[in-house]
């Protein structure tokens, strides 16, 4: 999770949202477009590592059998 310590959860999802309209738009070049989405894959990866984390201390503070 070293990189979603760079970057918080919000700045990661916010940023995913931003490739994702520029790739719904299309006008870039297919080589663009290659690396919008290789950096929405990364940024995707990175929420997922944060989720998954909050995911764990939830399990962890969660009474047994709820």
């Amino acid at each position: 999770m070293a990189d979603a310590k760079k970057i918080s959860y919000e700045a990661a999802r916010d940023e995913l949202a931003e490739v994702v309209a520029s790739l719904e738009t299309g006008g870039a070049t297919l080589e663009d477009s290659l690396k919008l989405w290789e950096r929405g894959e990364e940024l995707a990866k990175i929420c997922q590592e944060w989720l998954d984390g909050a995911r764990k201390k939830l399990d962890a503070v969660k009474p047994a059998g709820e």
